[in-house]
């Protein structure tokens, strides 16, 4: 069967079509996608503007057209934190209904991290053993462990490289101080929520997943995203915190010069790369392996799991 699914993330809205049936790998047939940078769109009170979400039902109604010119026969939706958490949230989510006839599912955090889980899971394997997943998008930053397909912990954390981009970094590149006082405030707030994780046992296999992951592990020497998803990509905390220094130091413009960097998240990946470089040394782990699924396809494999039951 043809399965659409449509992200609103803090970035970027996606369909994404694949073909998948249960018990099978999907395959992505066709993408479609925007960057609306919907967490930095909002008005100072935190609130969906209205142009916003007219731009936001305007590319909806784009992906219904392509959806149906692709042949998927199941299409749904979900948002992430920049929505979740809008004070307007729910209305735009209304809105979204009443006009396009789409269902938009806002995910809460923990099931942001559940949902990831599982597809690291699927596609490492049970050979994997104990997982221990770090997730780093837009407006949060999700973890979870655990031996099965449901994690024992997950937890969501407003550490989101966007989030803190927006509300700490000011200048391009940051100045030494906002830099120093990120690093301090990521490492703080971590601090206080990894305790479930380090007590809920030895990771076997510790997984970065994620666009800003990628990235830095595509800056640190990992294979191009050319040479396939199949490739073992890895990202060393040696590495990582090479990579920061290096990231500190160059404006949004030049990063976007760097392997495997877009133009779009050029400005946010130094946030990222803190709160990665924060994750490993806070869950003593020397280093990640680079997962090409994450949320979305975590849901993908959810939905075909309810199909096939």
């Amino acid at each position: 069967m043809r399965l659409g699914v449509i992200d609103i993330g803090s970035n970027t809205v996606h369909l994404l079509v694949v073909d998948a049936h249960a018990g099978a790998q999907p395959i992505p047939a066709f993408s479609h996608k925007t960057e609306l940078r919907l967490s930095e769109s909002l008005d100072p009170d935190g609130r969906v503007s209205d142009a916003t979400a007219d731009r936001l039902v305007a590319f909806l109604r784009e992906c219904l057209v392509v959806a149906e010119d692709q042949g998927v026969s199941d299409l749904f939706a979900f948002a992430t934190s920049a929505l979740r958490e809008s004070p307007n949230g729910e209305a735009v989510i209304a809105r979204v209904r009443a006009e396009t006839g789409i269902e938009l599912d806002a995910l809460s955090g923990p099931d942001e991290a559940r949902m990831t889980f599982l597809a690291v899971r699927r596609w490492f394997g049970w050979s994997s053993g104990r997982l221990l997943v770090v997730d780093i998008g837009g407006g949060s930053l999700e973890l979870a462990s655990g031996l099965d397909e449901e994690p024992d912990v997950a937890l969501s954390l407003p550490l989101g490289a966007g989030r803190l981009t927006r509300e700490r970094l000011l200048g391009d590149p940051p100045v030494e101080a906002e830099a120093r006082d990120l690093r301090a405030y990521v490492r703080a707030s971590l601090a206080e929520h990894v305790r479930p994780l380090l007590t809920s046992g030895q990771p076997d296999r510790a997984v970065g997943t994620s666009k800003t992951m990628r990235s830095l592990a595509r800056i640190a020497g990992a294979a191009p995203r050319a040479e396939g998803p199949f490739v073992p990509r890895t990202l060393s905390r040696a590495d990582l915190r090479a990579v920061v220094a290096r990231l500190a130091v160059l404006d949004s413009a030049t990063r976007a010069t760097l392997p495997g960097v877009s133009e779009g998240r050029a400005r946010q990946l130094y946030a990222g790369a803190l709160v990665a470089e924060a994750a490993l040394d806070l869950l003593q782990v020397d280093q990640l392996d680079i997962c090409p699924w994450a949320l979305r396809e975590g849901l993908i494999l959810r939905r075909l799991d309810h199909l096939g039951s």
